[in-house]
Formats: structure tokens, C-alpha cells, sequence
């Protein structure tokens, strides 16, 4: 059963108790009326009253129980709500990577750098020469509604391929467009119809930028050519990331293709040694960094191909990123802090209030906050005798006299600024303050943890608690209709001698009356 029980919930049962025991009396008095003949008793009352009274105790118990073991229930989840917000706060404070966080600050335009993982302090510069970029063709112009024969078209994007069959449903421009861009296999071509002056034009565009990755269509089963053979084109790729050109199939200059944007990688150079990318966003040239390219970091912003190509070197500089540092360590004092007012609740004591924290003494609560209180005060701990322990002061972060955390901002900005190893110390990831934290957290919270066990045992009281509840609503039941039938039984007899004592009294008379049998008498 459970150890603990609101004042409120008791102060509920004694009321309980009181109500029945006023209704037992007024039961009683129905009792004595009935004996005396002022009218029958009120059995349904006084049957009421006799099972509350007999029951009332254990009704209000139970009840009270219940209501405590739901409120503790409740309070262990709020506990461990807290807990697991602060956990979730501690990553880059457990796992050493608080200090692998940098800035990326770029030194132009057109080039966005993202530092992450793996990534190290440094400078770089970085020179583009041209970006990557996603061929598009266009067909000649046709008219519209132009049928243009029968036949399959084997459309290829670069090392992948399929084909559409082409046929009297939709061998016009708009219909074989829609049928590409339906084809089962399609591996990033996009067909549209531009409508210009001189028709209407297929064009088709590669959804995936880079050198290789170039257009060609063949034509083939050709049947009632009415302009179908006018679609083929082939397209070669650069063998070293430039521009792709192309060659329309038919010999009819009238079907003849344009390319509006050639299929070209990313040219780029860092450090001045030359690299290429597929796409714009390049991961693989600096350890931990992403770049992010655009036509704006040429010079000019143009293409190589153009008068005016060339490429502005720009700065790359990887720095420590001490603004998301504080955060994050601003971020945990916050969390810790909500943690400790969310016990504060929980365990509250007020002499003059009729209710308490519903886990005020509670051994698992004040276990879990001891042992997180600890590791705040203590932070890192060197070899005995040794004087390399660190603790939260040494960054600035104090620990108040109600248990929360303050933040001197200027005391923390130049511990991770000057004082870096300290920083790496506090939080490393074998035993600093965050991995400390993290690691009792998660036995605190885990299943079969100490809060775990406490709800699987609060929750078998109430299963408990159910099954003796159902137990005594038999027993009130049994009972009730057992002085029912005891107290109609009394009833009707009283009401037997009540109508034989008046009939008595007729005869014989009683007080102030001579009675039916005198006065014959006389």
C-alpha cells in the first residue's frame, strides 16, 4: 500500500465518516418513530445508513490510497519529464564534442561554408573557376498539334536509361513530353514544351547537375515519321568536368537541337590545389566542411566560358564557434534549473497549508536530486592529492544557495576563449560533468530504474487497491440486501402491532378512554 497520504484526501475521508454517522441518527430516530407509532420506519434510509456507517472507514481508505498513488504517479512523470528534457540538453556536454563546434566565415561572395564534424581550425582560400551545372536541351520548333509518327524513344541520363513508346495517343509534343516525364525508370529527366514564335519545343532538362550526367534520345521502331526522327540527339560528357556538347541525329537541319545549359562539374581549387565536384555542394574537399557554390564566386559572376571568366580567391576561416558553446552551456544551465524547480514543487512543505509536495520525503526523489546536486558541486575530480579537479565556478557558472545555476556570461565567454582545456576538461567525455549527468539520468530513468520501479509499484497498489474495492462493493451489496430484508421483516411486524394495539385500545380503552367493551359494560 502506499506510505504516503494527502492531507487533503484524509480530511475527505473524516468528512465522509461524519456525514454517515449524522445519517445513522436520523436512521435511528426512524427507528424509535416507528416503535411508538408515529409512523413506519424509513427503511431505505436506515439501511443506507447502517452499511455507510458500517463501511465508511474502509470506502474513505481505499479511496484515499487510490487518489495518492495517482498523484505520485503523476509527480514520478513530471520528475522524469525534467530529467529527460535535461538529457536531451546534454549532447555536445557528454560526448567531447563540445569543443569540435566552429564557424565557417567566408572572406566574399558566392561561396557559404558550413563547419561540422571533423572539422579544423584553419584557413583556407578558395578560388572557383566554374559550377557545376545540369544540361538542358531543346528541340526544333513543331506545330502543336502535329502528329509525328509512331516508334519507342530510349531517352539516357547519363549511365541510366528507358524507353517510351510513342504512339497515335500521345505523339504530339505535349503528349510525348507527358510521357517521359511518366516513364517508368525515369531517372531525373524533366520534359516541359516551351511554345516560341517558331512552334512548339521539347525541351528536356536533367534534374542532377555534374559533367556525366548528359542527355541523348534514340529513335527507334519508327513508323509514319511525321518529325518523330527529329528528336534524336546525342550528348558527350567532358572527360574532365567541362562543358558537354551534343550532335542532333537527323541529317534534316530543320531538326536541328539547341543546348541552352551544358552538363559541366564544379571547378574549384583550395589551397591552390584543383579539385571538381558534381554538384555545388562540396563535402569531400576540406575534412568537416561543407561548401556550398553559386555563379556569384566567379569573377563577374559568369560562367568560365564567358569574355569576362576568371575567379576572386576568397578566405575560408574555421574558428572555434565559442557563441554556440555558450548556448549550449546556457542551454543546460536552463534545463537544470527547470529541473530543480520542478522538484522544489514536488517536495514543497508549507506548515500552514492543508497540502504538501506529493513526494515530500520521498527516498527515490531525494536520491535522484542528491546525486545530480553532487555532480553540479563537484564537476571533475583529478587523482587523489593531485590539483587538477574543475569544477562549473572555474567557467563561470555558480551554483546558488536553493540549488540552481547562475551564468556569469563574461566569466564564460573568456574561459572559452582563453581557457580552452579547462572548458575540455569540465565536459569531456569519460567522466566531465555532462557524461556524469547523462549516465545517471539514464539509470535513473531507464526501464527497471529507480523511477521505473516506483511506478510499476505504485501501479500494482492500484491494481491492488481495484480488486479490494470490488471486493467491498460485494460486501456492500450483500449487506444491503441483507438488512433490507431484515428491516422490511421489522417493519411490517411493527406495523402488525401498532394496528393490534389500536384495535386493543378500542376495546379496552387506555389512557382518557373507557373503551368499546365498558361501555357495552355499562
Amino acid at each position: 500500500m502506499s506510505t504516503i497520504t494527502s492531507s487533503s484526501a484524509a480530511s475527505t475521508a473524516a468528512a465522509t465518516v461524519a456525514a454517515d454517522q449524522a445519517a445513522l441518527a436520523s436512521a435511528a430516530q426512524s427507528i424509535i418513530s416507528g416503535s411508538t407509532g408515529n409512523s413506519s420506519m424509513d427503511v431505505s434510509t436506515l439501511v443506507t445508513a447502517l452499511v455507510n456507517a458500517k463501511t465508511a472507514g474502509q470506502v474513505a481508505a481505499l479511496t484515499a490510497a487510490q487518489s495518492t498513488d495517482n498523484t505520485e504517479i503523476s509527480a514520478f512523470g513530471a520528475l522524469s519529464a525534467a530529467l529527460s528534457a535535461l538529457q536531451s540538453g546534454l549532447n555536445t556536454l557528454s560526448d567531447g564534442t563540445l569543443q569540435t563546434t566552429y564557424s565557417a566565415t567566408m572572406g566574399g561572395t558566392g561561396i557559404t561554408a558550413t563547419a561540422g564534424a571533423g572539422a579544423v581550425a584553419g584557413s583556407y582560400s578558395i578560388s572557383v573557376s566554374q559550377v557545376a551545372q545540369a544540361q538542358a536541351l531543346s528541340s526544333a520548333g513543331f506545330t502543336s498539334t502535329q502528329q509525328l509518327g509512331t516508334g519507342t524513344l530510349a531517352v539516357s541520363l547519363g549511365s541510366s536509361s528507358f524507353n517510351v513508346s510513342i504512339d497515335s495517343t500521345n505523339n504530339t509534343i505535349s503528349g510525348i513530353a507527358a510521357a517521359i516525364n511518366g516513364a517508368s525508370g525515369n531517372p531525373g529527366v524533366v520534359a516541359t514544351v516551351v511554345n516560341g514564335s517558331d512552334g512548339a519545343h521539347l525541351v528536356l532538362s536533367s534534374s542532377t547537375t555534374g559533367a556525366a550526367n548528359t542527355i541523348s534520345v534514340a529513335v527507334n521502331n519508327l513508323s509514319g515519321d511525321n518529325g518523330l526522327s527529329g528528336l534524336g540527339v546525342t550528348s558527350t560528357a567532358s572527360t574532365t568536368g567541362g562543358q558537354s556538347t551534343f550532335t542532333s541525329t537527323s541529317t534534316n537541319a530543320a531538326y536541328a537541337w539547341s543546348q541552352s545549359t551544358a552538363a559541366q562539374d564544379a571547378a574549384f581549387s583550395v589551397n591552390g590545389i584543383a579539385a571538381t565536384s558534381s554538384t555545388n555542394s562540396v563535402t569531400t574537399a576540406i575534412a568537416g566542411v561543407t561548401l556550398s557554390l553559386s555563379q556569384a564566386a566567379l569573377k563577374g559572376g559568369t560562367s568560365a566560358s564567358s569574355s569576362t571568366s576568371g575567379n576572386d580567391t576568397q578566405t575560408l576561416t574555421i574558428a572555434p564557434n565559442t557563441t554556440a558553446q555558450a548556448s549550449a552551456i546556457n542551454n543546460f544551465v536552463t534545463l537544470y534549473n527547470t529541473l530543480v524547480t520542478t522538484i522544489g514543487t514536488l517536495t514543497a512543505y508549507s506548515s500552514t497549508s492543508s497540502t504538501q509536495g506529493p513526494l515530500l520525503g520521498d527516498s527515490t526523489l531525494n536520491t535522484i536530486n542528491n546525486t545530480l546536486a553532487s555532480i553540479v558541486a563537484n564537476g571533475v575530480r583529478g587523482p587523489a592529492g593531485s590539483t587538477s579537479s574543475v569544477n562549473l565556478a572555474s567557467i563561470g557558472v555558480t551554483l546558488n544557495a536553493d540549488g540552481t545555476l547562475s551564468v556569469d556570461s563574461t566569466a564564460l565567454n573568456s574561459a572559452l576563449t582563453s581557457s580552452p582545456a579547462t572548458v575540455a576538461k569540465l565536459f569531456n567525455s569519460t567522466n566531465g560533468v555532462g557524461e556524469q549527468l547523462n549516465s545517471s539520468i539514464a539509470t535513473f530513468t531507464q526501464t527497471g530504474g529507480m523511477i521505473d520501479s516506483r511506478t510499476s509499484a505504485l501501479n500494482a497498489d492500484l491494481t491492488s487497491i481495484a480488486s479490494q474495492q470490488t471486493s467491498l462493493n460485494d460486501y456492500i451489496a450483500q449487506l444491503t440486501t441483507q438488512y433490507n430484508a431484515q428491516f422490511t421483516a421489522l417493519n411490517t411486524l411493527m406495523a402488525t402491532m401498532n394496528s393490534n394495539q389500536q384495535y386493543l385500545t378500542q376495546l379496552f380503552g387506555g389512557t382518557n378512554s373507557a373503551g368499546a367493551l365498558a361501555t357495552n359494560k355499562s
